[in-house]
């Protein structure tokens, strides 16, 4: 069967309309009741299916280098939980032009929250990035965020409610290292089969994506979160939102490529260190801000819809880069040349 192929005139790339068309479908149709339980645990159950998927797919060495990459990860973590905070703090002078009060308070607690894990290992491997790398990089981001984004929103909100439930702690453990660490022991049994159906398993990856897409757009329209702003300040908020978002797009790849980060490198850092956790950002708001949560976690909704959307597009064009454009010769940590230099044969 003939590959379907995106015309050349086609300005937007399928899989950003599979996700206009997923946020369009929760705002026609929200999930609501036990439609609304049914889709977390679906979202929840997928994201442990993706991360039991990505324990089976990597070997234990492989994992064990990605770990290893401490200049990769000091790289991402400075992203999440120094640069964008700062540039948080710099939009408070855009009070009351662009944004209220409370849309900043939301805009700055966006800023502190960890990177997120499964969709920036999806984008890294569509583009043909380092994939243990992004693994890594995205847990170590959500294990670190546990501790440090309440004690940043404690600090920089003015919040009295800064802190973190063991609950949180048992569910991210429950949710992405218990099924990795799964997938890891079964591997010896199912890596081969996982290794041949590479491309159809990788429907989990988008599938993922488009589910927490849905349930997340579901629960803000059911809170009428989108209500509570005028059409002039949210518009403002977007064009702010795009701003944060370039902004971090470009000082993490070009950031990267001036610490002298290989390609593969490049890619994991671009993702992992340019985007924000939902996921975690909403049980953190509860905590922190109460009955004020809902409005709260509102940039952090949009910024998460914009994220994704514009991140699809720069994966699917880094999966097309030409080989020679792929060959690395950059030296890496070590001095050599990153596992794949030259080859173009990272998966996506």
């Amino acid at each position: 069967m003939k590959r379907l192929r995106r015309p050349n005139w086609m300005p937007i790339d399928p899989y950003v309309l599979l996700l206009l068309g997923t946020v369009g479908l929760a705002a026609l149709l929200p999930a609501r009741g036990t439609g609304a339980d049914v889709a977390s645990g679906a979202s929840t159950a997928a994201i442990a299916f993706l991360f039991f998927l990505y324990g089976a797919r990597l070997s234990t060495r492989e994992a064990l280098d990605g770990l290893k990459h401490w200049r990769l990860h000091v790289t991402v973590l400075a992203c999440t939980f120094v640069v964008f905070p700062v540039l948080g703090l710099a939009a408070r002078g855009l009070v009351p032009v662009f944004l209220t009060d409370p849309l900043y308070q939301g805009l700055l607690f966006l800023t502190l929250v960890p990177s997120t894990i499964q969709s920036s290992i999806a984008f890294t491997s569509i583009a043909r990035g380092n994939v243990p790398a992004a693994i890594c990089a995205g847990s170590f981001s959500s294990l670190v965020g546990i501790v440090v984004t309440p004690l940043l929103a404690a600090t920089l909100l003015g919040s009295g409610g800064g802190g973190f439930s063991a609950g949180s702690v048992v569910g991210i453990v429950l949710q992405l290292l218990v099924p990795f660490v799964a997938g890891q022991l079964l591997r010896r049994w199912i890596g081969g089969f996982v290794s041949r159906h590479r491309k159809a398993l990788g429907l989990v990856d988008r599938g993922s994506i488009l589910l927490v897409v849905y349930t997340a757009f579901s629960e803000g329209m059911v809170q009428g979160v989108w209500h509570q702003v005028s059409p002039a300040r949210l518009g403002g908020l977007l064009a702010v939102e795009a701003v944060l978002l370039a902004v971090m797009l470009l000082l993490t790849w070009y950031g990267a490529k001036a610490l002298r980060f290989g390609r593969e490198d490049r890619i994991a850092i671009q993702f992992a260190g340019s985007k924000k956790s939902l996921a975690a950002g909403l049980p953190m708001a509860s905590v922190l801000f109460g009955a004020q949560a809902s409005l709260a976690v509102l940039p952090l909704m949009l910024f998460h819809q914009t994220q994704l959307m514009v991140c699809a597009v720069i994966a699917k064009r880094r999966s097309h880069d030409p080989v020679e454009e792929a060959e690395v010769t950059v030296p890496d940590r070590t001095g050599h040349a990153p596992t794949g230099a030259g080859t173009g044969t990272r998966s996506g």
